[in-house]
């Protein structure tokens, strides 16, 4: 990589090297400013912040993605397993975290790392991958049902930003086989 804003890259983040964290700060809080948080609706002071992706880091069921633009990190994903308790649910994992950095929008960022969530979730045997999104981000909801994801869902009350209620939908994506729901059983 050369350092040009045209390299792109997605990689498994399992320790934070040289500027990796504040990088990653940056591009979160950046994309909080612009309504592309991840539930938070103004940044946190960074140490709190820092706090927060080291222990996305030590959380044993979650496995961190980062996309860089230039060798600068420029956003994240996040793959959730279910904990183990949950037998029923073992099949499938969740999404979070998912954002680009607005400077760093128009390159295929959030694709990609959509793409690696998935890849990293077939690789572990998930059958189908859910997650969630407010009803005004709109560039994500057109990002994930041009991926195939299908909406089941929509919560009215699901979360309240500029003292305004905003609806959340919840997606699912098929990544393998599941069980027929018709046959009996199941």
């Amino acid at each position: 990589m050369n350092g040009t804003p045209t390299d792109i890259a997605v990689e498994r983040v399992e320790r934070f090297a040289g500027r990796d964290l504040a990088d990653l700060c940056d591009a979160s809080e950046t994309a909080i400013l612009e309504g592309g948080g991840f539930g938070w609706l103004t940044p946190p002071p960074r140490r709190i912040m820092e706090r927060y992706w080291r222990g996305v880091l030590l959380v044993p069921e979650r496995e961190l993605f980062v996309g860089r633009l230039g060798g600068t990190i420029a956003g994240s994903a996040q793959l959730v397993r279910p904990p183990r308790n949950n037998e029923a649910q073992s099949f499938a994992a969740s999404t979070t975290t998912h954002f680009v950095a607005p400077w760093a929008r128009g390159h295929g960022l959030a694709r990609m790392l959509a793409l690696a969530v998935e890849d990293a979730a077939r690789e572990q045997g998930f059958s189908a991958l859910n997650l969630d999104v407010r009803a005004t981000q709109d560039a994500a909801i057109a990002a994930y049902e041009s991926l195939g994801y299908v909406r089941w869902g929509t919560n009215p009350t699901y979360a309240i930003a500029d003292g305004r209620l905003i609806a959340g939908y919840y997606y699912t994506k098929a990544l393998g086989p599941l069980p027929d729901p018709d046959e009996e059983g199941s």
